[in-house]
């Protein structure tokens, strides 16, 4: 029987998440492809995944990124539905099935996800959220979304989890690439991810794109998947949150400066710079905090 749908998992050192995720994949009632694009991991985390006749390992050589690797992973698949999902991702009883129901139940629906949570239960940021304009994240950076309820329209904060979670699929302008369901006729259409990214903010770019072509997004709450946030970027949470900082300057640029006076985007610039500045920072002094307690020790 034909796979219906392709699931393409992006691997870094994802450890024994990696195994869990596609165990999660297999008890699933569905005809699933599973395919694994590893990006040089030296944690032995796919030796839990030799010998497994259902799973295809595709080895980069080097750590091309994300982007790069979901289009390695695209260009192996052959159902018509893609389903992009981190390693550390795993599915609650009947989701997968959710989302696949969803999609199928409208032509015109591009980009499906679902109720992405923490490992505790809570919602996740970024499972269901508006497209993050720079004037959304100036907003949301200086605290001014506290004034959405005199002025909705104006102070808007992007990050919709904070909201009621709603009873029925709901249309978004943008889910997280940790697990998307995509219509293969729809990325046809819109194009592979850009490249251009290397991790974090190539699902904004993607989610703006395939809405431009006129794409649904849909969200479907009763989908939960459980995303534990971060693993694969762990050891190295600075060189995180560099290729963080430079994707939101690529998608900024991309998409917006057209719409913004130069001045503003160059408040724009300053913002994300002094914010990246701050979190190394943080990250440097907690370092050095460790190493001091450790040198005590």
């Amino acid at each position: 029987m034909s796979a219906v749908i392709s699931t393409i998992i992006v691997n870094y050192n994802a450890g024994e998440f990696l195994r869990n995720c596609v165990d999660s994949l297999r008890n699933c009632s569905l005809e699933i492809e599973i395919i694994v694009v590893d990006n040089a991991s030296t944690d032995g985390s796919l030796e839990s995944l030799l010998g497994l006749p259902y799973v295809q390992i595709i080895k980069n050589p080097a750590n091309v990124g994300f982007a790069t690797a979901c289009n390695i992973g695209v260009r192996a698949a052959s159902a018509p539905f893609l389903l992009f999902l981190n390693p550390d991702c795993f599915f609650k009883s009947g989701a997968l099935t959710g989302l696949l129901e969803a999609m199928c139940a409208d032509d015109r629906a591009g980009m499906v996800g679902g109720f992405l949570t923490n490992v505790d239960g809570t919602e996740q940021a970024g499972g269901r959220r508006a497209v993050p304009t720079p004037w959304r994240s100036f907003v949301r950076a200086f605290g001014l979304a506290r004034f959405s309820d005199r002025w909705p329209q104006l102070f808007f904060d992007f990050h919709l989890h904070k909201q009621l979670l709603p009873d029925h699929l709901i249309e978004v302008e943008a889910i997280s690439g940790a697990c998307m369901m995509v219509r293969r006729e729809a990325m046809q259409d819109v194009g592979e991810w850009d490249e251009g990214y290397f991790l974090h903010c190539e699902d904004l770019d993607w989610c703006m794109r395939f809405r431009q072509k006129g794409w649904k997004i849909l969200f479907v709450p009763s989908a939960q998947i459980t995303h534990a946030l971060g693993v694969c970027g762990r050891s190295r949470p600075m060189f995180v949150e560099w290729h963080k900082h430079k994707g939101m300057m690529r998608f900024y640029h991309k998409f917006f400066r057209h719409q913004y006076p130069g001045v503003l985007m160059g408040l724009v610039t300053v913002g994300v710079w002094l914010r990246f500045g701050l979190v190394i920072a943080y990250y440097s002094a907690k370092r050095a905090g460790q190493a001091l307690g450790l040198g005590r020790g």
